[in-house]
Formats: structure tokens, sequence, C-alpha cells
């Protein structure tokens, strides 16, 4: 008879595995990556070898998932995975992606992986290849660094292909610029290639990108770079890619910042090249002099806009070396003639500027005024300036910005993201003097809401001085013909006002029961007064019986209900009424809810309400996500609801509790791990029946996993899950992989993992190959399971010929196998089949007899077609080739006679040169 448990079994103890996961030790996010193992490599390195391409393709990614050195420490000959790598990287038969990821793990092998670079660049050479393919192999380049080094003028041949695509030679101009140290001595060469005309110009430009990411390494070769720019025997694209290398360079290349402009100022040079050249500026630091060249480019309308707009991004970050140039810049961004994204970034690099550009206010204002730019560029300045942080300097120039918000001549996208800048610029105290001109901006209907609403949020901000004119905020909140969103914020920014606050609380209350407003906006000063938290302990029973007003809309009430937490912290006395809201029915669920959770956060003090708490759980009446959330806030009662857990659990198995409710609630239950290990048994228990809802089992599974080895004895109970054909197979491959955090798997144990190849209709992201691959990793790749997969679990090909002490180690082991998979039946299909091909394919001797009978008798006990088959290998042992009867005194003489003839044969296919000589010296 199936033992139901009680339906808050069930809720409960989703909730008790969803807190077991919760804490630091056991994560119900994705656990940190573990160290592997030596058997978890071992699983790997067999699938390598598995006639499946997609296994071996699993195999590979499982390797460059460890971080490089991981798996070196646990693997005596890292050099045999190369090895292995680099035959896969070879072989051409197989899939281009295998060998790309091939090419990956060798990357990630380091100086054993170094020796296979000469293969790396064959494939990704292979323009029959597909391109993306390619890429990731030479991503395996870039992980190699250093130990790259000496395979560096292959690299820089490899660029000078010029029949190969751009993105490859690219992917291998980063490995370059990851060389490092190990790269400095081919500089020179590299600068050789810089300043060839006769190289092809993209190649030069990939060859600049190497140097540029070699960072300071390339510092003492500044000169020799230098030179080059300065060169005019060298063409103007070498100069213009060493203009870029030099920008890379810091300080080092700023003596050449002339030379630099005058270079980006000719129209003759691809605007690729002078684009990345003037973005490298920015590179060069604050110690950049004053140079009139640059400002000559900005001023230039022939220059390309790219290059112009880059030389002012770059010259808005070299902070105190900036000012200088912002007339210049201003100059730039109001030019019609520039396209408009071009103005729209250099607008936003105003943002750098900070206290810098306070002498420059007045100019700056003026631009934003200047109707005659696009308003997205100086909506762009806008936020910039605001962003820049203009400090105590600017303060000077708030009359200007508070006239500047009110003229409503300026696109008011403009005026609104200026107001910003009294956030980013601590104009707080500064501020105090100008309280009436904001009040005013905020009084003055004929202003954009949104300027409006800065001005009301202002005011709220700045204590005593701006709360006089509350009065004027609560009509601007209440007015209807305003935009709601932005009275939702104001209303929002009630919260700021702290103890002075507490004396508007009626008006708030009285606000928030006005039926006229949009319930949006009064939800948002409900939350408000729920911030004020216990300085409104005076006004508790106005606010309860608030709450409990049906006249108000619920959502109102439901955001207003968010202060019983704060109010319970401080007024422990009215701990009473919240239970009362509680347990009160006719009160709308949503603030019940609210109660509830605000109860679940007291901890100690709250907890002779649990029963009041998981009665309300239950209540099918309420809305299961109202319920949900306080089933998460049972967790923050910890380990003082310890004594409830019996209760949690009987409730978890109650097939009638809404399953989104106890679904939640297994998200608690994985929290309690401190807690609750001894109740492992009962989430166990749960996996198990059959009955729970998929997902909470999934939970349960998941929580069991994640525990890692103290979950080991449970491993049956997470087989058997994996059985369940109702859960997504997504699921199923997550709880498998983990499997490998608790330890490896016996024979026994993988064949459930080796079952699910055979499942139909499977995602082809986790399609039967990664279960071949899950079954060689779980199990450390053992002889055992490499000979079983030969044969079963829809292996690419089967063998077609066998000698005898193979033949009779498979047949032992498809013994085993088919005593483990009584409840496999798809496995046990695909044994049977196999068991027959083996069986004819060997020739058998008589003490097999056994082996075979016993085949047999399985076979005809679950009427198999196959055991006909065996049947007649075994009537074949008991006759001659002619059918005759062999007598006992015949099969003693013929038995040594075969053995040795066996034994010659095995010799003899080992080492053909010298049997024959050995068996006629008497051997």
């Amino acid at each position: 008879m199936t033992n139901h448990k009680n339906p808050f079994f069930l809720f409960l103890f989703t909730l008790f595995l969803t807190l077991l996961l919760a804490f630091p030790w056991v994560s119900a996010q994705e656990p940190p990556k573990p160290q592997p193992q030596s058997w978890q490599i071992d699983g790997i390195v067999a699938a390598l070898d598995d006639g499946h391409d997609e296994v071996k393709l699993d195999a590979l990614e499982q390797l460059i998932a460890y971080q490089p050195l991981d798996w070196q420490t646990v693997v005596e000959k890292p050099e045999d995975i190369a090895q292995k790598a680099a035959n896969l990287l070879q072989d051409e038969t197989i899939d281009v992606w295998v060998r790309a990821s091939a090419a990956r793990v060798l990357g990630n092998l380091g100086e054993v992986g170094v020796l296979y670079v000469p293969e790396i660049l064959n494939f990704i050479q292979d323009q029959t290849l597909d391109d993306g393919a390619r890429w990731r192999a030479a991503d395996g380049l870039s992980n190699l660094g250093e130990a790259a080094a000496p395979y560096t003028p292959e690299m820089l041949n490899f660029l000078q292909n010029t029949t190969l695509g751009w993105g490859v030679r690219g992917r291998v101009a980063e490995a370059l610029g990851n060389l490092g140290q190990g790269g400095v001595q081919y500089i020179p060469k590299m600068l050789n290639l810089l300043q060839d005309e006769t190289v092809d110009d993209g190649v030069r430009g990939l060859v600049a990108r190497a140097l540029s990411n070699l960072g300071q390494v390339g510092v003492p070769y500044a000169p020799e770079i230098g030179n080059i720019l300065q060169d005019e025997t060298v063409d103007l694209v070498g100069r213009t890619l060493a203009a870029k290398v030099l920008g890379y360079l810091g300080k080092a290349g700023v003596k050449y910042i002339a030379e630099i402009a005058n270079v980006l100022q000719d129209k003759t040079v691809d605007n690729g090249f002078s684009v990345s050249a003037a973005n490298a500026l920015k590179n060069l630091g604050e110690t950049v002099p004053y140079t009139p060249e640059l400002a000559n480019i900005l001023q230039d309308k022939t220059v390309d806009d790219n290059v112009r707009g880059g030389v002012a991004e770059a010259l808005l970050t070299l902070g105190e070396a900036t000012p200088p140039y912002i007339s210049d810049i201003l100059y730039f961004l109001q030019d019609e003639t520039v396209d408009n994204e071009v103005r729209v970034r250099a607008a936003i690099a105003l943002e750098n500027l900070g206290e810098s550009s306070t002498p420059y206010m007045p100019n700056i204002l003026n631009f934003l005024q200047d109707e005659t730019v696009e308003p997205k560029v100086r909506r762009s300045a806008a936020i910039a300036l605001a962003r820049s942080n203009l400090g105590k300097i600017g303060v000077q120039y708030i009359p200007e910005i508070l006239t500047f918000l009110q003229d409503k001549t300026i696109d008011y996208g403009v005026r609104y993201f200026a107001t910003e800048i009294f956030t980013f610029a601590n104009f707080e105290e500064a501020s105090v003097p100008y309280v009436p001109e904001i009040a005013n901006v905020l009084q003055d209907e004929t202003v954009n809401d949104g300027v409006r609403g800065w001005a009301a949020k202002k005011l709220l901000n700045m204590g005593d001085v701006g709360v006089q004119y509350m009065h004027d905020i609560l009509n601007f909140i209440q007015d209807e013909t305003l935009n709601s969103y932005v009275r939702g914020q104001v209303a929002y920014a009630l919260s700021n006002l702290g103890e002075i606050g507490v004396q508007y609380i009626p008006d708030i209350l009285n606000f928030l029961q006005n039926e006229t407003v949009d319930s949006s906006v009064r939800g948002q000063a409900a939350y408000a007064l729920s911030k004020l938290g216990e300085i409104g302990v005076q006004y508790i029973p106005e606010i309860f019986n608030f709450l409990q007003d049906e006249t108000v809309d619920p959502k109102v009430r439901a955001k207003a209900a968010d202060i019983l937490e704060k109010l319970a912290e401080v007024g422990v006395q009215y701990i009473p009424e919240i239970a009362h809201i509680l347990q009160d029915k006719t009160v709308d669920s949503s603030v019940r809810g609210q109660a509830a959770y605000a109860l679940s956060n007291l901890g100690k003090i709250s907890v002779q309400y649990m029963p009041e708490i998981l009665n309300f759980l239950q209540d099918e009446t309420v809305d299961s996500s109202v319920r949900g959330d306080v089933a998460d806030a049972l967790s923050n009662l910890g380990k003082i609801s310890v004594q409830y857990i019996p209760e949690i659990l009987n409730f978890l198995q109650d097939e009638t509790v809404d399953p989104k409710v106890r679904i939640k609630a297994a998200d608690i239950l994985e929290k309690l791990a401190e807690v609750g290990i001894q109740y492992i048994p009962e989430i166990a228990n749960i996996l198990q029946n059959e009955t729970v809802d998929s997902d909470i089992r999934r939970l349960a599974a998941r929580t069991l996993v994640n525990l890692g080895e103290v979950s080991a004895p449970y491993i049956s109970d997470i087989l058997n899950f994996l059985q369940d054909e109702t859960v997504n197979s997504y699921f199923h491959v997550r709880t498998a992989r983990a499997l490998a955090n608790l330890r490896k798997l016996e024979l026994n144990e993988v064949v459930v993992i080796l079952d699910n190849v055979y499942e139909p209709n499977q995602l082809k992201l986790e399609g039967f190959e990664r279960w071949r691959f899950l079954t060689y990793f779980l199990s450390g790749g053992t002889d055992e399971v490499k000979t079983l997969l030969k044969w079963v679990g829809l292996p690419k090909s089967i063998p077609t010929a066998l000698n005898y002490q193979e033949g009779k180690k498979t047949l032992q082991l498809f013994l085993q196998v088919w005593n483990n998979a009584q409840d496999l039946p798809q496995l046990q299909n695909d044994l049977a089949e196999k068991i027959a091909v083996v069986t004819r394919l060997v020739s058998w001797k008589s003490q097999d007899s056994d082996v075979l009978q016993r085949h047999y008798n399985n076979l005809k006990a679950g009427n198999f077609p196959q055991a006909n088959t065996v049947e007649s290998v075994i009537q074949d042992l008991h006759s001659t080739k002619r059918g005759v009867k062999i007598s006992p005194l015949e099969k003693e003489i013929a038995e040594p006679i075969e053995d040795a003839t066996e034994r010659r044969n095995q010799d003899k296919n080992q080492n053909p040169a010298t049997t024959d000589n050995k068996y006629k010296n008497g051997a």
C-alpha cells in the first residue's frame, strides 16, 4: 500500500530542500567548478576514442571547461592527452568542430601543447574548413601565451598569407599580442613588416594590432617606432600604423604627439587606420602637452568625421591636459556637417571632464541651448556633463543652471538630463540658498512634467528647508493631468523624508485613500510610507486601520503593508495585531501575505506564530504567488524553525497543495543544509515518490547532488529519478553530470546512465551521444565500460571479428550487465542482440558451455528470439562438424590441442616474424 504523506509535508519539505542549498557550502546556484579527479580525466580520455564525433566533442569540451592547471595536476602524463588531441586535430575524417576543440585543448596544455602549433596553423589555414571552426582553433594559440613564442616566425608568415580570411589571421595576431616577454625578440621583425609597403596593408594592420597588444614590453622600442613615424620615405600606411602603436605605449609615445597629429590629417590614408590611430591617443595619459595640430584636426572639415571624433574623444580623456581643447571640442560638436552618431560619442566623452571643465561652464551651457544643434547630441552632452562631477567649483553656476532648466525654448530632453547635474555634482548644501528658485520650478505649470518632478524630488532631499513645500509636492503627486510615471517617482522619493516626514504621515495616509489618484502612484507613496519604519510607530493604529480598510485598492494596501515588517521590529507589542491581520480571511490576501512575510522575517520572537503561517500557506483561496513569497521568507527563521521540519516534510507530499507553492517551498528547503543533513533520507523519499510533482522531485535531486559526497549513499535514488520519462531530459543531463561531485559510479550504477541513450525524442542538445559520454565520464572509463560501449548504447559500429579471449571476456561482461539491467528493458534488448552476435563470431570450447548456458537461460526466460542462436552454438560444442557426438575421452584429448592452437594463433597475430621459428624449436 502506498504511504501517502500529509500534503503539508510536500510543501514544507520542498521548503527544506531549498534552504539546504542556500548555505555557503551548498549553493542553489551553479556550484563552484570542482577540481577534476584522476578518475574523471580517465573517463574523458576514454571517451576520446569513441566512434561518435559528438562524444569526442563532449569529452574535449569537458577538458576545456577545466582551468588548464586543474587537470594537468591529476594526470601523470599530460603529453599523452596532448597526443590524443593532436591526432584528432589532424584526422580529416572527423567533424571539423571536434578538430577545432582539439586545438583548444592543446592551447590549454601550455608547454605540452605548444609542440603542436604547426598542426594548429595547418588547420586554421585550410580554407576548405568552416571559418568559425578555424577561428575557434586559433583561440587555442592565444591561450598558449608566451609558450608559443618559438613559433612566432611561423605565425608572422601566417599573417602574410593573403589568401586567408581576415578573421582567422586576426586571431593569430591576437596570439602574437599575447606573447608578452616571449615576443620581445621578434619586435624588430614585426617593425620591418610594419614599414614594408610591399606587404599587404591589411597584414601590416594586423602586425600593428599585435604590437599594440604587447603593451609595456614594447616600450624599449618606442624610438624605433617613432623613427618609422617620422621617416617620410615610409609610406603613410606604415607611419599611421606606427602612430597607432605609439598611442598604446602610454607616456613613451607622448613625445611623438605632433607627428601623430600630422599623419592623422593626411586624407590619402585609409580611414580605418587613421581612426584606430586616433583612438589610440586615449592611452597617452595626462602628460600630453597642448598640441595645435590636434586642435586643427577638430576644425578641419576635410578630415574624416570618425577621425575627428576619435581625436575629440581622446582629448576628453586627458584630464588636466583637456581644458585648452574644450572650445575646439565644442566647435566640433556644433558642426552640423559631422555625422550625429560621431558627435554623440564625442559628447558622451564630456563625462571625463570633471572640475577641469568648470571655467568653461558658460560655453557648455550656451552649447546646450543652441537649437541649431541636433537635440540628440545636446542630450548626450547634458548627461555627460551631469556625470562629470563638477564639484565645489561649479556651485557658482547654479543660478545659470536653474535659469536654463526653466527655459521652455530649450529642448525638454536636454533640460531634463541637465537636472542630473545636481545629483552627480553633490550640490546639496550649496543648493540651499536657491530653494525658492527650485520651488519656483516645481510650481511653474508651464515647465515640463519631468523637470518639475526633478524639483519636487530635489526639495524632498533637502530636509527641513525643502519640506516646507510639502503642500506643493503632494499637489503635484495628485495632479492627474501630469505624467503618472514622474508622479510615481516623486511619491517614491517621500521615503527620503526621514524623521521630519513623520508629521506628514496623516497627509500621506489621506493621499493613499484618494481613489481619484492613479493606484500606481499611490502604490509608490505606500512603499515610501513603509520605508519610514520605526519613526512611524506612533501612527501604528492608523496604519493598521488603513491596511484593513476594504474601500482602499488592495494593491495600494499591499504596498503599504511592507511597513509591517519594520514596525514589528520596533513595536513588538503590535505583533499580535500583525498576526490578527494574517488570521483575518476578510482582509485582502496580498495584505495577509505581507503580514505573514513580516512575521517570517522576525525570527525567534515570532516563532510562536509558525502554525498560523503554515495554515496560511495551505489556504488555497490565497493566490499561490503570495503564498510562495511567504514560503520564501521562512528561510529567515533558520535554525529556530528546525522543530517544524517534520511538519514541513509532511506538507510537501500533499498533492492537493498547488505545485507552484510547493516548488517555491522547495527552493527554501535547499537553504536548510546547515540544520537539515539529518533529513537527507526524507529528501531521498521525496525523490523516490513518483506521485510528487516532477519539479519538486527535480529540486530534491538537485539538492542531493549539490551536497557532494555526503549524498553518495543515495546515488541509487538519483539514478532511479533519471529513469523518469516525465522529467525534461535537460534536467536529467544536468543531474547526471553533477553525480561526478559524489563519487565514481560502479558498473551496476552506470548502466542506468547508459540506458538513457535509448530514450526517443531527446532534445538535440541532449542527444544519445551525450549519454554515451556521461557513461565514460562517470565510470572513469574502465576497461569494462569501454568494452561494453563497443557493443551497446548505439555505437557507431560494432566489431566484426573477435579472438577467443576477447569473446570470452565480452560474454562474461554481458552476463554481469544483464543481471544489472533487469529494470532496463531497452538495454536488455540491445544486449540480447549483441550476445547473439558475439556467440557467432567465436569458436567456443567445451569449458565455455556454462557461460553460454546461462546466457541461453536468461534469453529464454525473457522470450528473446536470440536464445535460438545461443542454443545452436551450445549444440555445436557437443558435436563434430558432421554432427557426431564427441566422447569424454575425445574431448580430453582435443581440448589441450585446441588451447595450444589458440595460443599459437595469438602469438602469430602479435609476432608473425618469430612465431614459426618458435614452434619449430618445440616451444
